[in-house]
């Protein structure tokens, strides 16, 4: 690939930390247990009684990474929490420095990686403009002449000669994304922060990223949880696991390389205390921890089967009547359907099993994840999670021997009834 065609060029990149390991604090203590480790004498600034291995154990935060990106490319990159995305794009901005390895860089680095990085609080936005345009080598000119637009796309004028320490989070973003947007880079680098906008502005700013790497050739490096902000911005993704590349295509192969290599192949007997959960307060009373698929040994489902699963929680106190939820996604993490049972009164704490039971035989054939959670209903009527699993389990499908999803969709309905008006 011609140099002319890149923005990035990585090759053998690695980061290694080590565990359990932070600086003396200064610059003396360092050099003292520099010196005693060259002299092979103990270090005078350990701690009494810890261990002497003081070099902590390493871990490979990446491990060996090649990447080309070209420029105008919008890149999504995803993986579970640990896989490396936030370091791979530290070292994209010089944050840190690479343990092995090489980054190629043709163009100026305009990023996002956390909320309110790159802004002084005690100064005012309008201030925190121009001196980010200054870091990114623009002149003043440069900078009045893109300021209005940053203000109009950020919806903070009213706020915009106030310090940023009094700008809440949402506000934050607003601003520090128009900046990132508006101001003279090659490369957008954006780090999972517009999950704290509200929807109106995620769109804003997919729609703006679209625009800068479709019409002014900007490259977009894009990190996100959320596999629909994905679909829409990223014509390329790329899958990290552990610090490597997995997979690095187009987005919905990505999208479903992620989530298979997140669950497992059809497990029938799941684990759930390994798994991450979202519950209501830290202290909830109901736990899930296990989840079997009732009767099967792969997870497969034939035509006229139901869906039935033994759940067993653990419940340290008695409960309201609890309501059972089941979310269905397509492979490409597409919303399918939900599904709740009827209220269930669970009257004695400890171990508890629930059997599930879910017709599918309006599934169409193929593979599909389900989401599981455990709900009260409060006093106004709205449910509440108590403990919830996103992805909890994967099954199939095998559903009709021909059948098209994209012409026909995921689901078979009902046969229409036709009648001829006299």
């Amino acid at each position: 690939m011609q140099e002319q065609e890149l923005a990035l060029r990585i090759r053998g990149l690695k980061k290694q930390y080590r565990l359990g390991v932070i600086n003396r604090g200064t610059l003396q203590a360092e050099l003292q247990s520099w010196w005693a480790q060259k002299r092979g004498r103990d270090d005078p600034n350990r701690r009494i009684g810890a261990e002497t291995g003081a070099d902590g154990q390493s871990f490979w935060a990446l491990d060996g990474i090649d990447l080309d990106i070209r420029r105008g490319e919008r890149v999504g990159i995803i993986g579970a929490n640990g896989a490396g995305k936030s370091t791979l794009l530290k070292l994209i901005c010089r944050i840190t420095a690479p343990t092995e390895g090489e980054i190629d860089i043709w163009g100026r680095v305009s990023s996002m990686l956390e909320v309110g990085t790159g802004f002084h609080r005690e100064m005012t936005g309008r201030e925190n403009i121009y001196m980010n345009g200054a870091i990114l080598g623009m002149s003043r000119a440069e900078i009045d002449a893109c300021l209005e637009n940053i203000i109009d796309f950020s919806e903070l004028r009213e706020f915009i000669d106030t310090p940023v320490k009094r700008y809440s989070s949402g506000m934050f973003v607003k601003l520090a994304f128009s900046v990132a947007a508006h101001l003279r880079s090659e490369i957008m680098i954006m780090d999972e922060v517009l999950a704290v906008g509200d929807m109106a502005f995620q769109q804003k700013c997919l729609s703006r990223m679209r625009q800068a790497a479709d019409e002014e050739g900007r490259t977009v490096l894009y990190v996100s949880h959320n596999m629909t902000t994905i679909r829409q911005l990223c014509d390329r993704c790329i899958v990290l696991s552990h610090g490597r590349v997995i997979f690095d295509g187009d987005a919905e192969r990505a999208i479903a390389a992620y989530l298979n290599q997140s669950i497992g192949d059809n497990d029938v007997d799941m684990d759930l205390t390994v798994k991450s959960h979202i519950r209501k307060t830290a202290c909830s009373s109901v736990s899930m921890t296990r989840l079997r698929l009732a009767d099967k040994v792969t997870a497969v489902y034939e035509p006229g089967e139901d869906l039935r699963l033994l759940l067993t929680l653990e419940i340290s106190e008695p409960l309201p009547p609890l309501y059972f939820r089941l979310t269905l996604r397509t492979e490409t993490d597409l919303g399918l359907a939900t599904a709740w049972s009827q209220p269930l009164t669970m009257e004695r704490s400890g171990e508890n099993t629930v059997r599930l039971t879910l017709p599918i035989d309006s599934l169409a054939k193929g593979c599909f994840y389900a989401s599981i959670g455990v709900y009260r209903c409060d006093e106004l009527g709205r449910m509440l999670p108590l403990d919830h699993i996103s992805h909890a389990f994967k099954f199939e499908a095998s559903g009709l021997p021909v059948w098209n999803v994209n012409a026909h969709g995921y689901m078979h309905l009902p046969q229409i009834r036709a009648a001829c008006e006299t």
